[in-house]
């Protein structure tokens, strides 16, 4: 079902990489890693392989930040992700590969717009308002169900909250902690993209990610705040250009 050549397998394992890096807060490179799954193993069914890959990324990033963990962000966003979540399981299965594709694109291309007017807007206030959150939430749990880009909509919110550094990290890391594990068992009996073949496809691809979550603790360590914000925009610019050539 997953039969891969040298080639592809490197793709997917620069991929786990780039996913350590991800979970350990090099955040934005959501639609890289997303792509470069798709390509190997099919967009609806690359979900299943990463899912068990993305919670190794959680535990790590929520025990090592665990002291930055903003929980009032979590109980705005988590009810709504939530509910984007469900509308996923139950869309995402009349979705086909094609609008699988066009819409990771059309999602990331949008979200970067939102993220770049965010950054260059005169007016810093932060929005309070009930239905940003919602907005940002039901987005990023439907985003996260088809296609593990829920990354996106929730720097987007995080950004806009005018979070530090470690903050942000840490928040996003318990967040997705908690989606991600909601998220399992559709994986496994509603899609069936959880398996037998698909989880000895994510053991193969563990060290890979211990790599890149290692090397990520190090290179947020070097990066200021202001820098940092800057690095989120540009690799989800990136990203959201190169699922385009997918």
């Amino acid at each position: 079902m997953f039969e891969t050549n040298l080639y592809h397998f490197f793709i997917a394992a620069f991929c786990t990489f780039l996913l350590g890096l991800s979970k350990s807060g090099i955040k934005g490179i959501a639609a890289l890693i997303v792509t470069g799954f798709a390509l190997v193993y099919g967009a609806k069914e690359s979900t299943g392989i990463l899912m068990p890959l993305l919670l190794v990324g959680d535990v790590f990033a929520i025990t090592y930040y665990k002291r930055h963990v903003q929980w009032s962000y979590i109980v705005r966003l988590l009810p709504w992700m939530v509910f984007g979540v469900l509308i996923g399981v139950f869309g995402g299965a009349f979705i086909s590969e094609d609008l699988f594709k066009y819409g990771m694109a059309g999602i990331i291309l949008f979200s970067v717009g939102l993220m770049y007017y965010w950054e260059n807007k005169k007016n810093k206030k932060v929005p309070t308002h009930w239905s940003f959150a919602s907005s940002m939430g039901i987005m990023a749990g439907f985003t996260t169900m088809v296609g593990n880009l829920a990354g996106a909509f929730s720097n987007i919110y995080f950004l806009a909250m005018r979070l530090p550094k470690n903050e942000f990290i840490g928040t996003a890391a318990w967040l997705f902690f908690l989606i991600n594990s909601f998220k399992v068992p559709f994986h496994i009996w509603s899609w069936g993209t959880i398996n037998s073949q698909s989880i000895l496809k994510s053991l193969e691809l563990v060290p890979f990610i211990l790599i890149g979550l290692f090397s990520g603790v190090y290179l947020v360590k070097k990066i200021n705040d202001a820098s940092y914000r800057k690095l989120i925009l540009f690799f989800t610019a990136l990203g959201g250009v190169a699922i385009l050539f997918n």
